[in-house]
């Protein structure tokens, strides 16, 4: 099985590699751990933000390798093949292209729990994620506390 984990920095994709994690997996399932980096915005007004915005955007890119270079460390521990690669476009549209270049039987990824008015205009890339990728999707959510590979617990009769 192959596995496609979208992360960025935030902790909606640390609950997400968690999740991951605590999967018993089928035997030589693969983990691949992607970032995805958007383009480097141009000014758009007259005043001269090059360096700083370039400055910022290594910042960004190192955050994302330490992230994926952790995930692989993590993933690994846990006893699965991992890698790890940054892809650079839109994360909408540059995860659903990755899925299908890898040929992916699922993604999981983390939701940011956007909702209304910020939905609309940051969009969701889970949502969109969900609607376009060939294959499944897991979406974490914030509040996923569950171990999935323990079974409920019956409760003691008085």
């Amino acid at each position: 099985m192959r596995i496609v984990i979208a992360l960025d920095t935030s902790a909606h994709s640390d609950r997400a590699l968690d999740w991951v994690t605590r999967i018993r997996w089928p035997a030589g399932s693969r983990m691949l751990a992607v970032s995805v980096m958007q383009p480097m915005p141009v000014a758009l007004s007259g005043y001269e933000t090059g360096p700083a915005l370039a400055e910022e955007y290594g910042v960004l890119r190192d955050q994302l390798n330490d992230r994926l270079v952790d995930a692989r460390r993590r993933l690994r521990e846990a006893g699965f093949s991992a890698d790890i690669r940054v892809v650079n476009g839109d994360p909408r549209d540059a995860l659903v292209e990755l899925v299908r270049a890898e040929h992916a039987d699922l993604v999981v990824m983390g939701s940011h729990g956007r909702t209304g008015f910020a939905k609309l205009v940051m969009g969701s890339v889970s949502s969109h994620v969900v609607t376009h990728a060939p294959c499944s999707v897991l979406v974490v959510k914030a509040d996923t506390c569950v171990e999935p590979t323990q079974p409920p617990q019956k409760e003691e009769q008085s």
